[in-house]
């Protein structure tokens, strides 16, 4: 007939299910019928263009608790059992100790920090030997009452899954769960989720009653068919190369080290040589060789990371080391008055963990003062930062130099252009800027067509004579340095430097290969 709908097995079986049990999640359709989920979704989907079928959509937030939660809370989280031991010795225990008797236990000690402090139940006072950790407030309110993960795992919801919308929690505890879930993902965590909720119209109702017709779909016809007569009743499938394909997800490298070498592939193809050198670094190369005084508050231990062991380094060839003592203290033959202070060669000795990869091509442009000369390097760096969601104690830089008769600010800009032009972003600009060891210098700034605005991406500018003088380089040397975390964070859409960090693995499986 004209009018009858013709269903396919598949079809048939989910519009006799909503018609049934309806209003029900799709979900639940596939458990029912056993039928693949993107085959229930595109007959629920075609007959919602009908207006036989209405799909609804809800946004969840589902927590899902591995079976390793169980055992592990169970057992008593490490930070509970330890705020308990600390309680027994007056509120406060010796790191050492503690330590110790968590060894004893045997507990991982990680364990206890990395919860107790992310649970605010204990806090660190001191350093080293002298480090103590003290019970805190919310660690003696803890004592007599569980925390929200705690309560919820205690509870052990069907399935080992749950919609956190159903638990009847505030929406601070909200936050706190999912605060605490972040520190153990490999036990819960939190993932977003769509229920899609199909409902049979009255339009619909009617016609499966009255107008719908089960055919027989085949992708092909067999022999016997033929010789049968089936054939007849068999439509043949056809291929809809719209529908929804199964997810894969294939092996592939992290975010963060992909964007490190397309970095590399983007300067290599531009001609540039890569330099390596030590992370752990002499204040000379570091500091001095940059004409940053020994004053300098950068150099101050709120800023920099001292080692103690080794704590000198040999300082280069008199050849080298002479000028740029005589440029710190009188400006030597750079025409500059020097900063005019008695030069340490003991402070130059001291070992830093390098601040900035510029260490690597100052290192190059001392061994290569002559033109033509193009380096880079991509590596660790290290600031004592507190860590928040923009700012790392430990990130990656790429610094980059050119030595070249002719090099000027245009091809400064020309160049870094071409880079992140490579890197994916159309449109840069620069802004005047000050840099101690560079003259001019200007801040480079890419815009994010997602976020509608600019965004600085690090520094550049012209090395001034104080710096390449002292080193036998007679030339004008172009110089910057960008952060390579910030780009990921533009590139990946994060808004958060930690979340390159994290072992997210479902936030790892769902970035695309080609972004």
């Amino acid at each position: 007939m004209a009018d009858d709908i013709l269903l396919n097995e598949a079809a048939y079986a989910v519009w006799q299910t909503v018609k049934e049990r309806g209003p029900i999640e799709l979900g639940e359709v596939v458990k029912i019928t056993g039928i693949d989920q993107a085959q229930v979704s595109a007959a629920a989907t075609e007959a919602s263009h009908d207006g036989y079928f209405e799909i609804s959509e809800q946004n969840h937030k589902e927590l899902i608790i591995s079976d390793a939660a169980i055992p592990f809370y169970d057992n008593v989280l490490p930070e509970r059992r330890a705020i308990k031991k600390l309680n027994e010795h007056g509120g406060q225990l010796a790191g050492e100790a503690l330590i110790a008797w968590a060894n004893s236990e045997p507990i991982p000690p990680h364990e206890i920090f990395r919860g107790g402090r992310q649970r605010g139940w204990i806090e660190q006072v001191g350093k080293g030997s002298a480090m103590y950790v003290k019970l805190t407030s919310d660690g003696q309110l803890a004592l007599s009452e569980l925390d929200v993960d705690e309560k919820l795992i205690e509870s052990k919801p069907l399935d080992g899954r749950v919609y956190i919308d159903s638990l009847g929690l505030s929406d601070s505890e909200k936050v706190r769960l999912g605060d605490l879930v972040a520190v153990r993902p490999e036990l819960t965590k939190i993932k977003k989720r769509t229920e899609r909720i199909l409902r049979l119209t009255e339009k619909g109702a009617d016609a499966f009653t009255s107008h719908a017709r089960k055919v027989i779909e085949r992708n092909t016809l067999a022999p016997e068919d033929l010789e049968s007569g089936a054939w007849k009743e068999i439509k043949l499938r056809p291929y809809d190369v719209k529908l929804a394909a199964k997810d894969v997800y294939p092996a592939k490298i992290h975010p963060l080290r992909k964007i490190i070498e397309q970095t590399r592939r983007a300067f290599l193809e531009m001609g540039f040589a890569e330099v390596v050198s030590p992370m752990v670094e002499s204040a000379f190369w570091n500091f001095d060789a940059l004409f940053q005084p020994q004053d300098h508050p950068a150099r101050d231990m709120q800023d920099t990371f001292y080692m103690l062991h080794p704590a000198e380094a040999p300082l280069p060839d008199k050849a080298v080391l002479e000028p740029v003592k005589q440029t710190h203290e009188n400006g030597w033959t750079t025409g500059s008055e020097g900063w005019g202070y008695k030069w340490s060669p003991e402070r130059s000795k001291q070992v830093v963990l390098r601040t900035h990869t510029t260490a690597a091509t100052i290192r190059a442009l001392a061994a290569n003062p002559n033109p033509p000369g193009k380096f880079f390097c991509v590596g660790w760096t290290y600031r004592n930062e507190t860590i928040s969601f923009k700012h790392l104690p430990v990130f990656h830089q790429v610094d980059g130099i050119i030595i070249d008769e002719e090099a000027n600010l245009a091809s400064l800009m020309g160049t870094l252009q071409e880079f992140y032009s490579k890197m994916g972003f159309g449109r840069v600009k620069f802004k005047p800027a000050f840099y101690p060891y560079t003259e001019p210098s200007v801040d480079v700034v890419v815009f994010m067509e997602s976020r509608g605005k600019w965004i600085e991406m690090g520094g550049a500018g012209i090395f001034r004579p104080e710096v390449t003088l002292p080193l036998g380089c007679n030339y004008p040397v172009l110089a910057w340095g960008l952060g390579i975390e910030r780009l990921a964070m533009l590139r990946f859409g994060l808004s958060d430097i930690r979340e390159l960090y994290k072992s997210n693995l479902d936030a790892l499986e769902e970035v695309p290969l080609c972004r």
